[in-house]
């Protein structure tokens, strides 16, 4: 039986989409509106500086934009976590799954990075 293929690109645009779906629902307060726009950013450069890392100049390219994308992933767990912390939020198994899922991808792009050659 074979494994299907992992699509890394596709999981962190559907990450990307999930974290914009749940901002939707927040409240725009001052805080709000700032830490919003900041996990928005992070988020999305997740999955650009991959597909980025996919068309690489090099292999120290490739690490270079592979690290990148990891850092946004810290970055995006740092914001929800703030998000949580600071909003008065209802749904928070949404949150705690996007929380994880960052941390998923922070995971998943260090093994692609200590496993390049390079």
């Amino acid at each position: 039986m074979t494994k299907p293929k992992y699509d890394l690109e596709n999981r962190a645009f559907i990450f990307a989409a999930d974290v914009r779906f749940f901002c939707k629902k927040l409240t725009k307060s001052i805080i709000n509106i700032d830490d919003i726009k900041q996990v928005i950013r992070s988020s999305g450069s997740i999955g650009a500086n991959y597909i980025e890392a996919n068309e690489p100049l090099g292999v120290k390219d490739f690490k270079m934009r592979l690290k990148i994308a990891r850092k946004e992933a810290k970055e995006t767990k740092y914001w929800l976590k703030l998000i949580k912390t600071s909003s008065e939020i209802e749904d928070t198994e949404t949150i705690d799954k996007l929380i994880r899922e960052a941390d998923e991808l922070n995971k998943i792009l260090s093994s692609i990075i200590n496993k390049a050659k390079g």
